[in-house]
């Protein structure tokens, strides 16, 4: 048997957040993850955190009143508008972020020019609200390292991580400003060393970097992270959540938890019943290609449901929706790639197989797939294509397909990436309409030359904006025409991010049963606790920042300290 304080499953931001925190407050934490690596689907995400009224954000001199952000998310959110808990977080954000920052090894670098996702939403940001983990030296983490799950494959180059922003540009510009190549090739040449000193890249950014920090944070606080390990049952005496029973290589084990048990698991993405029941587009389960972590198949709920706790049905959205292509592995089986940065870029557009555009295609991943969803009609499978010419897939890439100078060989071979010389060809290879898709692609082409998309107002808000190419020289830079051939489509199917229904938790974290009450002793956190949102998406980040904010609030009412 072990005795502990407070007991972890899962080693995602939410965990982690929770250990840290619980940890520096004086209590023995123990993190349990079943896989082999730690990390979760926070060590494949872009890191991003989205904390209002934040200290990098107030330092810059963007402040803001509490009731601003509050208000954004009551417009946003309507009746799944939680008062309670959007309070409690947007009190605590803040107050999170300098902890880390004082305390531990995470830093943080600034969005404060990202803004919110719907700029005419009544007091949408135009930046200030958003922050991400800073690049982190994997070689602080020692031979802890090596248990690190490494960024997906397909979002790296190399398995170098890029970090977004800045640094993007440069890769995107390195075979045409000095500067640029001299940037990219520093960091490639780095990279290489580090893979033949260390197995892998050193400078790690995005969500490994928010990983790599949190856990190197927990070890040096005295927090254990046991991987391989996966809870079999929570340990329920006279109602109240004691510990829980875990598997190892020797057989289960008993592990008493004093404190409390924080389930930190990531939702249910990868279980095929809880995907049945709660997904309509997914009628049999299997409809849905998510890009969260394969071993997220929804451990925390069913313990959470074994405690009394109830998994909040009524949201919007049950998943955080986001089109993804499924890339063929030289292995077998197919990667699931996120398509989060092209489709705004100028020289792009999207097509149902009618080869008609169905929305504006510089919108965030959770709007573009709202729409297609509503685009599709019953009964036919939830895809698109994302189409572009030959100047736009060597300059940008288009989903997992790397700008120039990689080549599209490889891509063309194994079918992810379609080419033909012309738009009636390409419309063949794909299934799709052909007089409807150049008549689409004409009319398209007319509304570029002249910056303004009558259909849906692409380039027409900031964040819309933001995901162009302000650099291209173009009147709308999230539109061009599409030019001269060949040119080349991907597949879109129905995916996420990961998933917004949870188990219903208060302002505290704790898990609250049919009644409303509170079950002693437990607290869900990051997409085990249903989604602040209500199952909408009203700007990047809201997942991570309110699964670092929820554990940090869990772990201070488990500790019996009040924030």
């Amino acid at each position: 048997m072990i005795q502990v304080d407070l007991l972890v499953i899962g080693s995602g931001a939410g965990g982690l957040s929770a250990a840290v925190t619980a940890a520096h407050l004086g209590l023995k934490v123990l993190v349990l993850e079943k896989e082999a690596q730690y990390g979760g689907t926070t060590a494949w995400s872009g890191g991003w955190m989205w904390i209002p009224r934040n200290p990098l954000a107030v330092a810059a001199g963007l402040v803001e009143d509490i009731d601003k952000p509050l208000s954004y998310l009551k417009h946003e959110l309507g009746d799944r508008f939680d008062e309670a808990r959007a309070n409690a977080f947007l009190a605590a954000g803040p107050r999170m972020v300098e902890f880390f920052r004082n305390k531990t090894a995470l830093q943080f670098i600034d969005g404060n020019a990202i803004p919110d996702f719907h700029g005419n939403t009544p007091d949408a940001a135009l930046g200030g609200r958003s922050i991400c983990a800073a690049p982190f030296d994997g070689r602080r983490l020692g031979k802890k390292l090596a248990q690190l799950k490494p960024p997906l494959p397909e979002t790296t180059l190399w398995g170098m991580g890029i970090a977004s922003g800045a640094e993007l540009r440069h890769f995107l510009n390195a075979l045409r400003k000095p500067a640029s190549f001299l940037h990219v090739s520093k960091r490639v040449l780095a990279h290489f060393r580090d893979v033949l000193l260390y197995q892998r890249g050193m400078r790690l950014v995005n969500g490994n970097a928010l990983v790599a920090a949190l856990a190197a944070s927990a070890f040096e606080a005295g927090v254990e992270i046991r991987t391989n390990s996966p809870a079999r049952q929570l340990l329920i005496e006279q109602g109240r959540v004691v510990g829980a029973v875990i598997g190892s290589e020797k057989g289960d084990i008993e592990v008493r938890a004093r404190c409390g048990v924080v389930l930190a698991c990531g939702g249910f993405p990868f279980d095929v019943a809880r995907k049945k029941d709660l997904l309509p587009h997914a009628p049999t389960g299997h409809e849905h290609w998510s890009a969260a972590s394969r071993g997220n198949t929804g451990d925390g709920l069913r313990l959470g449901e074994s405690a009394g706790g109830v998994v909040n049905r009524d949201l919007v959205q049950a998943a955080a929706l986001a089109p993804v292509s499924l890339v063929p592995q030289a292995q077998g089986g197919q990667a699931h790639f996120p398509h989060l940065i092209e489709r705004g870029k100028p020289g792009l557009i999207a097509v149902t197989a009618r080869g008609q555009r169905f929305t504006n295609e510089a919108n965030s991943y959770y709007d573009f797939m709202c729409d297609l969803l509503k685009a599709t009609p019953a009964g036919e499978p939830v895809q698109a294509w994302l189409l572009c010419d030959h100047a736009f897939i060597r300059y940008y890439g288009l989903g997992a397909v790397k700008p120039a100078p990689l080549p599209l060989s490889a891509m063309l071979k194994n079918g992810y990436l379609k080419r033909a010389p012309t738009w009636s060809g390409l419309a063949q290879l794909c299934g799709i309409a052909p007089d409807a898709l150049q008549t689409t692609v004409r009319h398209y082409n007319q509304q570029a030359l002249v910056g303004k998309d009558q259909d849906f107002a692409k380039g027409e808000t900031p964040y819309n904006r933001m995901q162009g190419d302000v650099w291209a020289g173009h009147l709308n830079p999230c539109m061009a025409p599409l030019g001269k051939g060949p040119y080349y489509a991907v597949k879109v199917v129905a995916g996420s991010l990961g998933t917004f229904a949870g188990l219903k938790v208060n302002a505290c974290a704790q898990v609250l049963d049919e009644q409303a009450h509170p079950v002693a002793g437990l607290y869900a956190g990051g997409n085990d606790m249903s989604s602040l949102m209500g199952g909408r998406y009203p700007s990047g980040g809201i997942t991570l920042g309110p699964a670092m904010t929820f554990g940090f609030i869990a772990a201070h009412h488990a500790a019996g300290i009040n924030l």
